[in-house]
C-alpha cells in the first residue's frame, strides 16, 4: 500500500519534499551549545523591557535556534517516555503483538478461528490498530514533553541575546579589489 502511495506522488514533489526537508533539518542549522546558551559572551541572557525589542528578540530567536528547540522536544519527550512506566509496558505489548501477528502469518495468512486473514491484511490492521494504540499511550507523554519543551523555548527565546549571531542574509556583497600591503590606493578619487 505504502509502494502504490509512493509511487502515485509526481517526482517534482519528491524532490521538493526531500530538497526542504534537506534545507530545514541541515546539520549546519544546529547550533552549538556555546552559542545556544552564549558561553563566553558578556551579556547572553537578560530581560528586555522594551516590547518592541522583545518581539523583535524572540522573532530572531525562534528563527535562529529553531532546530535546537526541536532536538529539545525530543530528548524531553524520549526523556519523558523513559520515565513513565505505563509507557513502557504499552509499547512493550505493542512489540509483543506486532511480533505474533508477523509469525502468525508468516505462512501468507493469519487464521482466526473460523476466518483466514490474508498477510497484507493482517498488517494494515495491525497498524491502524497501532496508531490508536500509540495515540492512547503516549498522548499523556506527548502532551507533557511539548508543554514542557514550549515553556523552555519561550524562556531561552526570551531571555537569550543573540542579536550577534546573524544568519548573513542581511549582509551586504562587497565589490571592488583590497590593493596589496604596502601600496597606495586611490582615496575618493585622488591620485
Amino acid at each position: 500500500a505504502m509502494s502504490k502511495f509512493s509511487a502515485s506522488i509526481p517526482d517534482s514533489t519528491k524532490n521538493y519534499i526531500s530538497q526542504t526537508t534537506g534545507q530545514l533539518f541541515s546539520r549546519e542549522k544546529l547550533r552549538p551549545v556555546s552559542v545556544c546558551f552564549g558561553i563566553g559572551e558578556e551579556r547572553d541572557f537578560y530581560v528586555e523591557k522594551n516590547p518592541a525589542l522583545l518581539i523583535v528578540r524572540i522573532k530572531h530567536n525562534v528563527q535562529f535556534f529553531y532546530l535546537n528547540y526541536v532536538f529539545m522536544l525530543a530528548v524531553i519527550f524520549g526523556l519523558t517516555l523513559f520515565v513513565s512506566p505505563s509507557a513502557i509496558l504499552g509499547l512493550a505489548l505493542l512489540a509483543g503483538a506486532w511480533i505474533y501477528v508477523i509469525r502468525a502469518s508468516q505462512s501468507g495468512s493469519l487464521k482466526i478461528g473460523a476466518f483466514s486473514i490474508s498477510q497484507n491484511q493482517a498488517t494494515m490492521v495491525m497498524g491502524v490498530i497501532s496508531c490508536f494504540v500509540l495515540i492512547y499511550i503516549l498522548s499523556g507523554v506527548f502532551w507533557w514533553a511539548l508543554a514542557s519543551s514550549g515553556f523552555l523555548t519561550i524562556l531561552h527565546a526570551g531571555l537569550r541575546d543573540a542579536s550577534m549571531h546573524q544568519d548573513g542574509e542581511d549582509q551586504v556583497a562587497m565589490m571592488g579589489d583590497i590593493p596589496p600591503p604596502g601600496e597606495q590606493a586611490a582615496f575618493l578619487g585622488q591620485v
